[in-house]
């Protein structure tokens, strides 16, 4: 009983390298810099949370009103845009000082690893 010595050999490949030298160079390094998508999720962020603090204020049913000095007050029906913008800006404060607080805390993290604090 002879076996074909193409049977006996292994393929890794799944195409059975089909693939010319042109396509297996295709995913090489090309020595350029991915770019940077930061800007864009900020936008995206920042969007989301103008449209979440328009939402909130949709479900409100009582009037609030809020005085941003002693002789500028908004009121949440009569001044919607403001009081979404206000809601907003509030939303903003939170998510980045939550941010800022992760970013000091894995800082201080890596000091005290590090015995260098």
């Amino acid at each position: 009983m002879e076996i074909d010595n193409d049977a006996k050999k292994v393929l890794w490949s799944l195409q059975n390298n089909k693939r010319n030298e042109e396509e297996r160079n295709a995913f090489k390094p090309t020595g350029k810099k991915p770019k940077s998508n930061g800007p864009k999720y900020v936008t995206v962020v920042l969007i989301g949370l103008l449209a979440l603090s328009f939402v909130m204020t949709q479900f409100q049913k009582n009037t609030i009103n809020v005085c941003i000095t002693s002789n500028y007050c908004i009121d949440s029906k009569r001044d919607t845009f403001q009081y979404v913008l206000y809601v907003f800006i509030t939303n903003v404060i939170v998510v980045f000082g939550i941010y800022f607080a992760y970013k000091i805390g894995v800082w201080i993290g890596e000091k005290l690893k590090n015995k260098r604090l």
